[in-house]
């Protein structure tokens, strides 16, 4: 293990907080299966809203507990699907199996449906059906507070709720985490359509109450911008394989099928929450793909297997447990591409972030892209090292140019380019890269 990892673990357990609860793994709850049988209830409405059609959508859930459970607050997980944002269910294997799975350990779990599908299959649809994940998410999380404060039906105890998935469920999950203002998505939609569609919160149900929860777990997703990571942010729990073609393990184009936008995969995520101080306990699925505990034959029950015991370790140090880990954390792989990102005001990502990017050295930042703001030309010099590729991205992630050089000052023609903001990125011979945000007036 790295030394950088080994120090973001033990930092990880010796800041976990402990909430007055006396001996909350006493024999073995959290931590073993303590419950033999899981019951189940399914299709419990949550709440509503209208689907990308207009059609009113009822959104519902199911809900495991450990049968026989006299425990009155219990800590609930939240699972959410995968599915591409287009398809899957609350039934799906893998949220099934993690929901029994844990049930079993005393916890009680949430499988949500929430609203699917968009059309055209485009970026901008895409971001949008992402907003509307998240706010069916929202609305879960405040269906238990409100049942809590009224009905107690559950037994939940809110101060213990965490919130995860596969896939889309996982990048719907580290949205509901990390995205905190409309002006962060302003580079994808506009306020009118953030508007239109509810802002961030939504409208699907149970109005009034909180959307707090204690920690995020984080299975093959990603997130639009590392930045939106931020200091005193929940902790988070990833886990990733380095060949994933779908969402990419460090930064890429997710692709389902199709292309639709960059997205910033766990390498980066965890990257950016040891340098800003959150919590990350990070797994890599060494040459495996997407989900690989997808399935029901040996491989993917052993990745599931895994993947329980990592996810375990997490949740026990956030409930305050003194056990032993099941999986530890191993080394990520592959340097943490990490580009140069801007907060709402407009300032750049704070500099001990930027300190800690493994992609770049003094021969990397000594690269000089000019003018910017830039007219119908932009200038690339590096001093050193010839530039090899160049490629220009709009904010959706789609390339507008890409241009291969051997040269060590170029010049790109952008007279074709639409006014707006694009992202510049540069690959040097000697194998190093960056990434700056431009402005084309």
């Amino acid at each position: 293990m790295k030394i950088k990892s080994i120090y973001c673990f033990l930092s990880a357990l010796l800041t976990i907080p402990f909430f007055g609860y006396s001996q909350p793994c006493t024999n073995g709850r959290y931590a073993t299966d303590v419950f033999a049988n899981v019951s189940l209830t399914s299709n419990i409405t949550y709440g509503a809203n209208a689907s990308f059609s207009g059609a009113n959508t009822s959104l519902k859930l199911d809900f495991y507990s450990p049968t026989g459970d006299t425990e009155p607050n219990r800590p609930l997980i939240i699972w959410v699907h995968g599915g591409s944002f287009l398809g899957g269910s609350k039934t799906d294997v893998d949220v099934q199996s993690l929901s029994q799975r844990f049930a079993k350990k005393g916890f009680v779990c949430a499988s949500i449906d929430y609203r699917v599908g968009f059309f055209p299959i485009d970026s901008a649809n895409a971001v949008k059906a992402v907003v509307r994940a998240v706010q069916d998410l929202k609305a879960a999380i405040r269906f238990f507070y409100k049942d809590k404060q009224t009905t107690d039906t559950y037994k939940i105890d809110t101060t213990r709720i965490f919130i995860g998935g596969s896939s889309a469920g996982a990048i719907t999950a580290l949205h509901a985490a990390y995205l905190n203002d409309t002006c962060e998505i302003s580079d994808y939609l506009s306020a009118a359509v953030i508007l239109q569609l509810g802002n961030i919160e939504g409208n699907s149900g149970n109005p009034g109450f909180s959307t707090d929860v204690k920690a995020v777990i984080n299975l093959c997703g990603a997130l639009a911008r590392y930045s939106w990571l931020e200091t005193s942010n929940i902790p988070m729990c990833s886990m990733h394989g380095t060949s994933d073609g779908t969402v990419k393990y460090n930064r890429g184009i997710v692709n389902p099928g199709t292309p639709l936008m960059y997205l910033d995969g766990s390498r980066l995520l965890h990257e950016r929450a040891c340098a800003v101080n959150v919590q990350s306990n990070f797994y890599t699925f060494s040459g495996a793909g997407h989900c690989p505990y997808l399935g029901t034959n040996a491989t993917a029950l052993a990745y599931m297997d895994t993947t329980e015991h990592f996810v375990r370790d997490f949740l026990v140090q956030q409930l305050g447990c003194n056990e032993s880990p099941l999986q530890l954390p191993n080394a990520p792989l592959q340097a943490a591409i990490l580009y140069p990102a801007y907060y709402c005001n407009g300032t750049m990502v704070n500099e001990t972030c930027l300190a800690n990017l493994n992609s770049m050295d003094k021969d990397d930042l000594s690269v000089k892209v000019f003018p910017n703001p830039m007219g119908n030309e932009l200038s690339i010099f590096n001093e050193e090292f010839d530039i090899s590729t160049v490629t220009i991205n709009d904010l959706m992630g789609r390339i507008a140019i890409e241009q291969s050089f051997d040269a060590k000052a170029i010049k790109i023609d952008c007279s074709r380019l639409t006014k707006g903001t694009y992202y510049v990125t540069y690959t040097l011979e000697n194998g190093l890269s960056g990434s700056l945000k431009v402005i084309h007036y």
